[in-house]
């Protein structure tokens, strides 16, 4: 006679261990694929508010905020170089996922992001790449997904670094490509 424990006996209990294996065995790789997808959503989305964002400062203030170590340039005031007509600033990066994204000569103007995102996998070494001239700005960042559909291959080509990963979709001003830099861009339209 076999031993019961609570009630069940030992076969008992292994049938049932053996279905929550198989079960967490079956359910595993969808799940981590769900969190993939979560996470190049949220990648999209942070991608995405900064093009709205970055378009609204340029309806602001002409430009576009310059790039400095695949940074936006657009916080704390480093420097003034007076040249005539009138004085250019020159302002320092801002840190992905610290600093806002606003007019700093109006604290009461409301920011147009409250924080510049960061990737959400910034602390596997992920990133976000911004390049900018003024009259023209990219923003990158890399999906993790080859089969979604913002993948692009020509932005792999270019071999830009978004953190630990090769930049692979972006947004870019107006009809400013993504698979060539600004100064290509701008020198074929001349």
């Amino acid at each position: 006679m076999p031993i019961k424990m609570n009630n069940f006996s030992k076969s008992e209990i292994k049938a049932v261990l053996i279905i929550f294996v198989f079960l967490i065995l079956i359910s595993t790789p969808n799940f981590i694929v769900s969190l993939r997808r979560a996470r190049d959503t949220q990648r999209k989305a942070d991608i995405g508010s900064l093009y709205e964002a970055l378009n609204k400062y340029q309806a602001d203030f002409g430009a576009f905020p310059l790039s400095i170590d695949a940074k936006i340039a657009a916080c704390a005031p480093v420097k003034v170089i007076e040249q005539l007509p009138k004085n250019i600033v020159v302002f320092s990066p801002c840190n992905w996922g610290k600093d806002p994204l606003r007019d700093l000569a109006d604290d009461n103007y409301p920011p147009y992001l409250k924080v510049i995102p960061t990737d959400p996998s910034a602390r596997a070494g992920f990133a976000y790449y911004y390049l900018a001239n003024g009259n023209r700005y990219q923003i990158y960042g890399a999906l993790e997904g080859k089969s979604e559909a913002e993948y692009d291959p020509k932005i792999v080509a270019r071999n830009l670094p978004c953190g630990v990963k090769i930049c692979n979709f972006g947004k870019a001003y107006g009809r400013t490509p993504l698979d060539k830099s600004i100064e290509e861009y701008e020198n074929e339209i001349r």
